[in-house]
């Protein structure tokens, strides 16, 4: 039973503001003592973001951090890196137990495997359909299809109501592999009484609805069937449908399959584990590769994305040690790209081209198809549940806005405009509102450290990347005099100016020229000495160049 001063509220601290890096908190209880559950710890990538040297970003859970002592469990709706990837980083933080299914728990101690001193986790089994009670929350994982297996949207009961939480999904009567999101499920949930849908808002902006796996699976067969050389299909290496379906095709043209990239192996050893490609001939190495006829074999590789590492964007470079393609074979996308990474994946493309390999993507051809609802499944999912709360989730502002004018549409009673990352919810008792601001933010993968975002780090590299760095070394003795001629290095300027004139030979006039003009007891003055230069080197160069580089001036007493 709820007592009078207990609230339900609603918090994401990841995943409402941007597509990805999904992390959401729900509280139970008095404002000064609620208790917690974390639907999620997912990750972005810092390329997506064109953060320099950075590799991954997790949203920052420090509010949750200081109530972990409140924090009943973490549970995991799927095994995408977007809802899994920050979890061996953050766990040691929170230290609560972790609930996923089979497969997702798979996938985490592999990559845990894979990272050295990571931590070991509290990791606990929960099947699909299962439900468990912690605290004031009796939580049930109800499965969906989306396009990696096991799937689950979370049915959140409380003292104050029932929350749906879909977590990521789609319609798809057919999904090959997995989940169906049924129908009769979603509609039982909408008898008993939905407080609040927190809802996937990805292709809100997509009319219709989505073509199923199904679809996909025939039109990727055909398009092996009637290659006439070698087939390279790039992918997510989450889609353990996808893979399925090409490994069945292959089987059936008598061509050999190969697994290319270790993300994709790490993927099918879990799968295989959990039965998922159960059935299928074992796929070959990647060292058996080049002695396969041409006709003969289907090389499934990481890289979908553009990755720079990842085994397509190597062997489009012909810099892959094990795999090459040649003049008439086949690659396909069997993927879309992710926003922010269409350069990448455009420059793999045009590569390939250029070396007379033909390229299918889904501009052309059905070899794709999202995992997320268009609006036309969101319609059912709304008619079924019947919520009385409806919380865009899972977008950018865009996607979460249109979703907001969406809901109203449907006839959702109350609909919260404006949530984001860090806003507190009320979802009962009374109207649903933001009622709190909390701290929420980005943390930064930095090759082995993670950096609060505020970091200088990060800004001075883009300074750098755009205009440079000067170094000037100087010596000055304990009378002021000047020991030697400044050393004057740079990286990233042009070595002349428009009127031919070497910019390092300026800067040394104009750098001999400041230090003249100061007397004896001002050089006596290391910061004086320092900013003086600076002025006088930024200036110099602007002049020359029109931009200001970064500039470092060391000055040394002997």
């Amino acid at each position: 039973m709820a007592s009078s001063t207990d609230e339900l509220v609603f918090l994401p601290l990841g995943g409402l503001g941007e597509i990805g890096m999904n992390a959401a908190l729900y509280g139970f209880g008095p404002e000064t003592n609620r208790q917690w559950i974390l639907v999620d710890c997912g990750m972005g990538f810092g390329g997506e973001e064109h953060l320099p040297g950075i590799d991954l970003v997790y949203p920052d859970l420090r509010f949750i951090e200081e109530e972990r002592h409140n924090l009943l469990g973490i549970f995991i709706t799927h095994a995408h890196e977007d809802h899994i990837g920050a979890l061996v980083e953050m766990w040691p933080r929170l230290r609560a137990p972790v609930y996923a299914t089979k497969f997702a728990i798979g996938l985490l101690e592999t990559r845990r495997l894979s990272e050295p001193g990571a931590p070991k986790i509290d990791l606990n089994e929960i099947a699909p359909g299962q439900r468990l009670k912690l605290g004031p929350f009796d939580i049930e994982y109800v499965p969906v299809a989306h396009s990696i297996p096991e799937s689950n949207a979370m049915a959140i009961r409380t003292p104050h109501g029932l929350v749906v939480h879909t977590g990521d999904w789609k319609l798809d009567p057919t999904p090959y592999l997995g989940s169906l999101t049924s129908e009769e499920t979603f509609r039982a949930l909408g008898d008993e009484g939905v407080l609040a849908l927190v809802c996937d808002s990805t292709n809100v902006v997509r009319d219709g609805v989505s073509p199923s796996e199904a679809d996909v699976s025939r039109n990727l067969a055909a398009l092996i069937k009637d290659a006439p050389y070698r087939v390279a299909i790039t992918t997510f290496a989450s889609n353990v449908a996808r893979i399925r379906s090409v490994a069945e095709a292959a089987r059936e043209c008598g061509r050999e399959v190969v697994v290319v990239g270790r993300a994709m192996d790490r993927v099918v050893d879990v799968a295989n584990e959990c039965g998922f490609l159960e059935g299928l001939p074992e796929f070959r190495s990647t060292d058996t590769f080049g002695y396969l006829p041409r006709d003969k074999v289907v090389a499934i590789l990481t890289g979908s994305q553009g990755e720079p590492r990842a085994a397509l964007a190597r062997i489009s470079q012909d810099e892959h040690p094990d795999i090459a393609l040649s003049k008439g074979d086949r690659v396909i996308f069997s993927s879309r790209a992710i926003p922010g990474n269409e350069k990448e994946v455009g420059g793999i493309i045009n590569r390939l081209i250029e070396q007379g390999i033909e390229v299918i993507t889904d501009r052309t051809e059905l070899v794709h198809v999202s995992g997320h609802p268009r609006r036309g499944e969101l319609a059912q999912m709304y008619q079924w549940t019947r919520p009385r709360i409806a919380i865009p989730a899972h977008g950018e502002a865009l996607h979460l806005e249109e979703h907001a004018r969406f809901a109203h549409a449907q006839g959702v009673p109350e609909v919260v405009h404006g949530v984001r990352n860090g806003k507190m919810v009320r979802l009962a008792p009374g109207p649903a509102e933001i009622i709190d601001d909390i701290p929420a933010g980005r943390l930064y993968k930095d090759g082995n450290i993670v950096l609060p975002a505020g970091e200088r780090a990060v800004p001075e590299r883009r300074k750098l990347s755009f205009a440079g760095i000067v170094s000037v070394a100087i010596a000055i003795d304990g009378h002021g005099e000047i020991a030697g001629d400044p050393v004057i290095d740079a990286m990233g300027l042009p070595e002349k100016n428009r009127q031919g004139e070497n910019i390092l030979d300026m800067v040394a006039d104009a750098v001999g020229d400041v230090l003249d003009g100061l007397s004896k007891a001002k050089r006596r003055d290391p910061e004086l000495v320092e900013n003086a230069v600076t002025r006088t080197v930024r200036a110099t160069i602007n002049e020359a160049w029109g931009k200001k580089p970064a500039c470092h001036v060391l000055v040394i007493e002997v």
